[in-house]
């Protein structure tokens, strides 16, 4: 009878570890599977976001990236970011107001350009304010909710 209730209980201890590793497995699986549709749980950014937008090929999109949170280096993350994925960040700073998200601003009558920058920071509010002073196409003011994709490690 003893051994009848340890085999049971292994069966039971091996049926917990499967459900759980199984459980894992879907919690990283389901979410990276509908990328368009952002998370399942949290926010919910725009159904057209794409994780991979980038700049369009032979196409010069002059980016300002300004820090509107207390957090150090959330610009120089955000240009790195957006470099990376073919947009030529010209200008970068601090600005005088904090945001909790971030806002992408149409400088230069390209709301299209500014849209794609919305989606690849992962989805933002953007804004058409043409303004031939600012001497660049797109602004974009770094919000509190912004968090910079992982970044790869190079031993």
């Amino acid at each position: 009878m003893e051994h009848h209730s340890l085999a049971r209980l292994r069966r039971a201890v091996a049926a917990i570890i499967a459900v759980c590793v199984l459980g894992g497995i879907a919690w990283y699986v389901i979410p990276r599977a509908t990328p368009h549709r952002g998370p399942l749980w949290g926010s919910t950014p725009s159904a057209r976001v794409t994780p991979d937008a980038r700049a369009p090929e032979g196409v010069r999109i002059q980016v300002e990236v300004l820090n509107a949170t207390r957090t150090t280096g959330l610009a120089r993350r955000a240009t790195l970011h957006l470099r990376s994925r073919g947009f030529d960040v010209v200008e970068t700073g601090t600005s005088r107001a904090t945001r909790d998200s971030t806002l992408v601003i149409d400088r230069s009558n390209h709301p299209a350009w500014a849209r794609l920058v919305a989606a690849a920071l992962g989805g933002a509010a953007v804004q058409s304010q043409p303004d031939s002073s600012h001497y660049v196409d797109v602004s974009v003011l770094v919000g509190a909710s912004w968090h910079p994709p992982a970044e790869p490690f190079h031993p």
